[in-house]
């Protein structure tokens, strides 16, 4: 799988103005004609995201990638419906596709009725003490499959199995997780299948907390979130804040170059008519050894259906005690950007920069404070003329502007500790400079890169663990990462995955109050962002 590799740094400085009902969708990796979009079934509500604003009765503003959205008539009554309660209408059932599509809002699904058809897959390779406590968890309510990729003692997996009453077939020679998965897919006859790990440690209920989703047609794949299992020592607090597999506490929709770029197949509950591939034969592209889940994922994104993160539901899963293992899976989960990368041109840039607000923060780190102020008032004044252009005041926005600074600041760091930790130590023991001031000038700006996204992370997440030694695990984190990115890039001998890349879009002309509900992205990803 791959990791926090993918860092948007949101600003203002660009804008795009568009019909709602307009296909935009532009993705390299599409091989099939996208699933039509249809209205959020009657019965479901929304919720909106906590950072989704009101700027006025018919405007609003959030998402992911954060946009204004301007809604006409029709609109605003479909909005007055949502908020009352759950779709009843196609108009509100429109606009809540387009509020939960741009993340704005997330569904809620109306109750299951009846039980969950579902079978189970478990891809394991020796582990029969983890499988042991995974199945025991899980409970027999479902049919378990569990596929042994070339364990080296078949017979303690076989004797776990026996004992939990699980299906299990074996695979002679290891081929990693994906095809695993592909195997036991193949005997899966339900309309649902849940991937598991066999070292989380999940309840039955997590199953049923996701499966409502389902009625929504357009459902292809729902994931709970995946909290860390951790022990007490100073490796165990570290990863209780930054667990690889936990994607926060907040609800998304999963899509590329979104705040949700993916979630991992350690626990996920699919559709099955979305996975199975009649043309190519499988699921999860045996040609990756880590990724395959993020591979999938955008797959499914590319074939117009929607991917959910919900957190109500939680699987546990057993971390790592020793630092080696830690760095060395990161390391691993960085040489997948690569092949990624040339799976989905476009979609694995390691760093996203809006114009103004990387103008400002260049020319902060550069010592040159009248062209950051420049920069930055050249983005507020494109906001401000949009805003003003809707009839839609303008106050408020200096805090998100910057908000945008920042962000772009603490993204330039990390970029900076996963592709040039070295770079930047040599430039801090040596910084060059005729005169003192330039020296120390050139060191508190490159100090800034390497202290600035470790302190924000623990103030953040606020871990039972010191500063200093959460700050030295991060480093060394970040900079395993960008390591397996490098091997990966040399191994594919492609540089994209390391490269930042600029998004740059011209701001538009203001829509009419009366005429089609219109859209601004404030911070442009690159074309495709909406493919699912």
């Amino acid at each position: 799988m791959i990791h926090r590799h993918a860092l948007t740094c949101t600003g203002f400085g660009n804008h795009i103005s568009e019909h709602i009902g307009r296909d935009h969708v532009q993705n390299p990796v599409q091989v099939t004609t996208p699933l039509p979009t249809v209205p959020l079934p009657a019965g479901f509500g929304v919720e909106f995201d906590a950072e989704t604003q009101f700027v006025g009765s018919d405007v609003l503003f959030g998402g992911s990638p954060p946009r204004f959205l301007r809604l006409n008539r029709a609109g605003v009554r479909a909005l007055e419906e949502l908020r009352g309660g759950p779709v009843g209408s196609t108009g509100s059932g429109r606009l809540a596709r387009r509020l939960t599509d741009t993340g704005m809002a997330h569904p809620c699904p109306p109750p299951l009725r009846g039980p969950v058809d579902v079978t189970v897959v478990i891809p394991v390779r020796d582990r029969a003490a983890e499988l042991d406590r995974c199945l025991s968890a899980l409970g027999t309510g479902n049919r378990v499959i569990v596929v042994d990729d070339g364990s080296l003692d078949p017979e303690a997996v076989t004797g776990v199995c026996t004992s939990h009453g699980a299906e299990l077939i074996r695979r002679p020679v290891s081929g990693g997780p994906g095809p695993a998965r592909n195997d036991g897919l193949a005997l899966v006859t339900t309309p649902l299948v849940a991937f598991l790990d066999s070292d989380c440690v999940a309840d039955p209920g997590w199953i049923a907390g996701l499966a409502a989703h389902f009625a929504d047609p357009m459902v292809g794949a729902v994931a709970p979130r995946v909290l860390g299992e951790t022990g007490e020592n100073a490796t165990g607090r570290f990863l209780d804040a930054r667990a690889p597999l936990d994607m926060g506490a907040r609800p998304a929709r999963v899509a590329p170059l979104t705040r949700a770029a993916y979630v991992p197949t350690a626990a996920l509950l699919v559709r099955s008519a979305a996975i199975a591939d009649r043309s190519t034969g499988w699921a999860f592209d045996p040609g990756l050894r880590y990724g395959e889940d993020v591979d999938l994922i955008w797959r499914l994104c590319a074939a117009g259906w929607r991917v959910r993160y919900d957190p109500a539901a939680e699987v546990r899963h057993v971390e790592p005690v020793r630092w080696l293992p830690i760095l060395s899976r990161r390391f691993r989960y960085g040489t997948s950007a690569a092949p990624l990368s040339r799976r989905h041109p476009g979609l694995v840039p390691p760093l996203v920069l809006q114009a103004w607000p990387a103008a400002t923060v260049a020319a902060l780190l550069a010592r040159r404070p009248v062209i950051a102020v420049a920069a930055h008032g050249a983005g507020t004044y494109q906001l401000v003329r949009l805003l003003r252009g809707w009839d839609v005041p303008a106050r408020g926005i200096f805090g998100p502007m910057g908000e945008s600074v920042k962000q772009t600041w603490l993204g330039a760091g990390q970029w900076s500790i996963q592709f040039g930790l070295p770079v930047v130590a040599a430039g801090l023991a040596r910084p060059g400079g005729r005169t003192l001031r330039t020296r120390l000038g050139r060191r508190l700006a490159l100090a800034s890169l390497l202290a600035g996204p470790p302190v924000a992370a623990w103030m953040r997440s606020r871990p039972r663990l010191d500063p200093f030694r959460f700050g030295l695990g991060y480093l060394a984190d970040e900079a395993a990462y960008g390591a397996g990115v490098y091997r990966g890039a040399i191994t594919e001998r492609l540089a994209a995955p390391l490269l930042p890349r600029f998004a740059w879009r011209p701001l538009p002309k203001a829509r009419s109050r009366n005429g089609p509900r219109a859209e601004s992205t404030a911070a442009q990803a690159p074309p495709g962002q909406d493919a699912c």
